[in-house]
C-alpha cells in the first residue's frame, strides 16, 4: 500500500454505518456489526474512575508473565464484536483476540444469554453429579472430534488440560516419558511448563521428571536444513525416530504437540507430517496427544485442526475457543482405547470446577453458533481469499517480511533485518532495548486503532472468526502501515 493510498485509519474507524453492507456472507448478525462502538463522552467522575482503576490494578493484581513495578496497563471499560476500548475513548479492533480464545469475539449475545439462562435456574453443581449442559457440552464435542475419541474430561482450562492428558497417557501405558517439541507452549502449571519448550520453562526450572524436548518441522529455520517442506517433513520424522531409539521405546508414554505451533510462530505441519507421528507412535505403542489449545474450534477453519491433515490422535488438549473463554472452560477429548483403561479402574484426578455449568452453558450455544452462522466456511473464505493475499502482496512491498504462513484465521508474519541471511528482527528471546524494533512495530498498530499479537520476531494475525471482511481489511491494511517501522530496520539487499 503506497502511501498516497493509505487513508488514516483513525479516522475511518470514527465512521458509524455497517459494514454488512460490504460483507454480505459474513456470519452472525449479532456478534460484530461492522461498526466501531463509540464509547460515550466523559465526565470529571469517569477520568477518577479510570484513574481508580489502574491504581487498584497497579497496587493490588499480582501479574502473571511481567515484572510488579512499573508495568503499563489499559484500563478497558467495554467490548462488543472485534472491539473494545478504553476509558479514555480509545478503540481498537481487536486483532489478537485477547489471547487467541475469544473466537466469537466479545459481548456475544447468543453466549451471554446462554450464561445468564443458566445462571438463572442453577449456577453451579459438583462434577460427580449429572446436570443437562454438561452432558450435552460433552456429547456435541464428541460428535464433532474425529476417529473414537468420544468422551470428554473437562478442566478449567488448557494447562490443565494437558496436564490430565499427560496423567491419562501414563496410566495407559504405565511408562512415565512424554516427548514434546522445543518451539511449544502448553501451559503455566507446573507439567506443563516443564512440557513447553520456549524461555518461558527456563526460569521455573527444574521441572517434573520424565521430560524429553526435541526438534519439529520449521521449514523457514530449518534445524534440518532442509530445501523443501517435503525434506523437512521426512528429515524431522527420522529426529523423532532417533529420539525415541535413543530414550528407548518401552519408556515413552506420550508424543505431545501443538497440533499448529501457536504462540511460537503459527507453525503449520507439513503434509504428512502428522501421519508420520501416528505411524511412529502407534509402532512402539505410544499415544499421540495434540494440543488444540489454541488451534481448535474453527481457528484454522475445522472443529480439530487435526481434521485438517485427516489424523486422529489419541488425546486432544482443548480450551479457548471452545467457549470463547466467557466463563474458563477446557478438557480432554479421549479415545474410547483411553478412556477403557479406567472402566473398573478410577482415574486419579478431578476438579471442582470440572464442567461448570455456566461454562458448558456457554460451550453449547458456541457450537450452535457455529453451525447456524456458518462460522467454519467463513474462516475458510476470510482465511484464503482475504488474509493470504494479502500478507503474501505485503510481503513483497516490504522487505522485512521473511516469511508468511498460516491457515484460516492463524496467521504469522515473521519478520527479519535481512532476507538472505534470515536474521530476526530482533534476537530470540529479546528484552529490553534489544526487544525494541517489535516494540515499535506493535505501538504502530495501536496507533492505526488495531490492537496486535506479538512475539519475538512474529506479528501474528489472528482476530476473532465471526470479523467481517471490511474489519479485517481494516486490520490487515494497520498491519502494512506498521511494517514500514520494520522496513526501517532492515539491512540487507531488498
Amino acid at each position: 500500500m503506497s502511501s498516497d493510498q493509505r487513508v488514516s485509519l483513525r479516522e475511518s474507524a470514527c465512521t458509524t454505518g455497517d459494514s454488512r453492507a460490504q460483507d454480505d456472507n459474513s456470519p452472525q448478525d449479532g456478534a460484530s456489526s461492522g461498526v466501531s462502538p463509540r464509547p460515550a463522552e466523559r465526565g470529571d467522575a469517569e477520568v477518577a474512575g479510570s484513574e481508580r482503576i489502574l491504581a487498584d490494578d497497579q497496587e493490588h493484581v499480582f501479574r502473571g508473565w511481567a515484572r510488579q513495578v512499573g508495568a503499563s496497563s489499559l484500563a478497558v471499560v467495554g467490548a462488543e464484536g472485534c472491539w473494545f476500548w478504553d476509558h479514555d475513548g480509545n478503540r481498537y479492533l481487536d486483532f489478537a483476540s485477547q489471547q487467541v480464545n475469544m473466537n466469537l469475539g466479545h459481548q456475544h449475545p447468543r453466549l451471554v444469554a446462554a450464561i445468564r439462562e443458566q445462571a438463572g435456574r442453577l449456577c453451579m453443581v459438583a462434577p460427580q453429579f449429572a446436570v443437562d449442559v454438561r452432558g450435552e457440552l460433552a456429547r456435541m464435542i464428541a460428535e464433532r472430534a474425529p476417529g473414537d475419541l468420544d468422551k470428554v474430561f473437562f478442566t478449567n482450562g488448557g494447562a490443565e488440560a494437558v496436564e490430565h492428558a499427560v496423567r491419562m497417557a501414563r496410566l495407559h501405558t504405565g511408562r512415565h516419558k512424554v516427548l514434546s517439541c522445543y518451539r511449544s507452549y502448553h501451559g503455566a502449571t507446573a507439567g506443563a511448563l516443564t512440557l513447553t519448550g520456549d524461555p518461558r520453562r527456563w526460569p521455573n526450572e527444574p521441572g517434573i521428571p520424565g521430560v524429553v524436548h526435541f526438534f519439529g518441522p520449521y521449514p523457514y529455520r530449518s534445524p534440518f536444513h532442509a530445501t523443501d517442506e517435503r525434506q523437512e517433513c521426512e528429515r524431522a520424522l527420522a529426529h523423532l525416530v532417533e529420539v525415541v531409539q535413543l530414550e528407548g521405546p518401552g519408556t515413552v508414554a506420550a508424543v505431545l504437540v501443538e497440533t499448529v505451533v501457536g504462540t511460537n510462530g503459527v507453525l503449520l505441519p507439513p503434509d504428512g507430517y502428522l501421519a508420520g507421528l501416528r505411524e511412529i507412535c502407534d509402532q512402539h505403542g505410544i499415544l499421540l496427544v495434540c494440543d488444540e489449545v489454541m488451534a481448535g474450534f474453527g481457528r484454522v477453519g475445522e472443529w480439530f485442526a487435526v481434521d485438517a491433515w485427516g489424523v486422529t490422535p489419541d488425546l486432544i488438549a482443548f480450551a479457548k475457543g471452545v467457549n470463547s473463554g466467557y466463563v474458563p472452560l477446557g478438557g480432554v477429548v479421549v479415545s474410547r482405547r483411553v478412556a477403557g483403561t479406567f472402566a473398573d479402574r478410577a482415574y486419579p484426578g478431578g476438579l471442582t470446577y470440572s464442567g461448570h455449568p455456566l461454562a458448558c452453558a456457554a460451550g453449547v450455544a458456541s457450537i450452535e453458533v457455529f453451525e447456524e452462522d456458518g462460522v467454519l466456511d467463513h474462516v475458510r473464505r476470510m482465511g484464503s481469499e482475504v488474509v493470504a493475499p494479502s500478507l503474501r502482496a505485503m510481503a513483497d512491498r516490504h522487505p522485512s517480511v521473511g516469511d508468511v504462513r498460516g491457515r484460516g484465521l492463524m496467521w504469522a508474519l515473521e519478520l527479519v533485518r535481512d532476507r538472505g541471511t534470515r536474521e530476526p528482527l530482533v534476537p530470540f528471546n529479546a528484552s529490553g532495548p534489544a526487544a525494541e524494533p517489535m516494540a515499535r512495530v506493535a505501538a504502530a498498530c495501536r496507533a492505526e486503532g488495531v490492537w496486535p499479537f506479538v512475539h519475538m520476531n512474529r506479528l501474528h494475525v489472528v482476530p476473532p472468526l465471526v470479523i467481517r471482511e471490511a474489519e479485517l481489511r481494516r486490520g490487515l491494511a494497520a498491519v502494512d502501515v506498521a511494517l514500514d517501522v520494520a522496513d526501517s530496520y532492515y539491512s540487507g539487499t531488498p
